[in-house]
């Protein structure tokens, strides 16, 4: 199940907040290296997005994996040139849709969040019924094919 609005917030606060820390630095490039269906809400994942394309260092056309770059004026530049003009994202976000980037999610964010999020990234609720369903069908077919092998064997 991706992240909803509130944690999908805390996640972008983190990466534009914490991207000066160096013991955070390694988990901000794991975040931006996932891909954006973790985030529930359009907004954030188009902002996302931006960060992703726009922390993404030059490399030449033979190297073979994204790097990004985190930390410095460069990330710097590119987390205020969204929160000055949200535009640059989508042309239709305004500036109270940007505000938060930038400031401190709090407390709450730590290695145990980092995790639980990562796993809430990718985590998709499974549907009970339409398995348990399936899984008679095939037992079903398995039984009809059985009694049909049996009369073929006995005439």
């Amino acid at each position: 199940m991706p992240l909803d609005a509130s944690e999908g917030k805390m996640a972008l606060q983190f990466m534009t907040s914490w991207y000066n820390q160096r013991e955070w630095r390694k988990k901000i490039e794991k975040t931006l290296s996932l891909p954006p269906s973790g985030f529930e809400d359009e907004h954030q994942r188009k902002i996302f997005l931006y960060l992703k394309v726009g922390l993404q260092a030059y490399k030449s056309r033979r190297a073979d994996s994204h790097s990004w770059i985190v930390g410095g004026f460069a990330t710097k530049e590119v987390i205020d040139r969204v929160c000055f003009r949200p535009s640059v994202v989508d042309p239709t976000m305004t500036k109270d849709q940007v505000e938060w980037l930038g400031s401190d999610p709090g407390e709450m964010v730590d290695q145990e969040w980092w995790e639980d999020m990562l796993v809430k990234w990718f985590e998709e609720p499974e549907e009970e019924s339409d398995v348990s369903a399936s899984e008679e069908e095939q037992s079903e077919e398995r039984a009809n094919q059985a009694e049909a092998s049996e009369k073929e064997s006995n005439p």
